[in-house]
């Protein structure tokens, strides 16, 4: 009686599709592209307007992508020279190969706008503030002059401030001014 029910698993077994050699058989998704960025890093700050990306690819005769452009590659590595624009830059890279499923990274790279720190002195408080905002700065202010300064006529102007005039700095720097009536 055994070798009946054996025989009847089988057949059903066949019917539902399974263990059989006629049926359809699950087909592997291909490998992808291995894609690998070694140079910039993601989340970099250069002061450069171009930025060179680097990186390896497989299967070496890959096709590679950076920002939609077609990208040289030469034995598995694969370089492009990429335009940053002023601030936060997202850097996409694609790599394909016949036969393999694509692959896609992508990273950030800061491009840094150093600006030059106006000379504030003598300006008054208002003037001061739409110089330093067109220079892409912040602004502190800290009254000076002493006790007897509200005594004095006029409007307080700078006295002091740090960074100090034609320093090179990071733009959003917050320049730190003292103002007085009486320096």
């Amino acid at each position: 009686m055994r070798p009946v029910l054996a025989l009847l698993a089988c057949f059903a077994a066949a019917a539902a599709g399974c263990g059989g050699d006629d049926g359809e058989r699950a087909q592997r998704a291909p490998a992808p592209v291995a894609l690998s960025v070694t140079e910039p890093a993601d989340m970099a700050t250069v002061q450069s307007e171009r930025v060179k990306v680097r990186g390896t690819v497989e299967p070496a005769r890959a096709t590679v992508r950076v920002l939609g452009k077609e990208a040289s590659v030469s034995d598995g590595t694969f370089s492009a020279d990429v335009r940053l624009q002023p601030g936060a830059n997202v850097i996409d890279v694609m790599a394909t190969a016949r036969g393999r499923e694509p692959a896609l990274t992508a990273f950030r790279v800061t491009r840094e706008m150093p600006v030059e720190v106006p000379d504030l002195g003598g300006l008054e408080v208002q003037e001061l503030q739409e110089r330093v905002a067109d220079a892409g700065l912040k602004v502190e202010v800290t009254e000076g002059g002493g006790l007897f300064d509200d005594l004095f006529p006029g409007e307080p102007a700078v006295c002091r401030q740090d960074p100090e005039p034609g320093e090179s700095v990071r733009r959003g720097t917050t320049v730190q001014v003292e103002v007085a009536k009486r320096c």
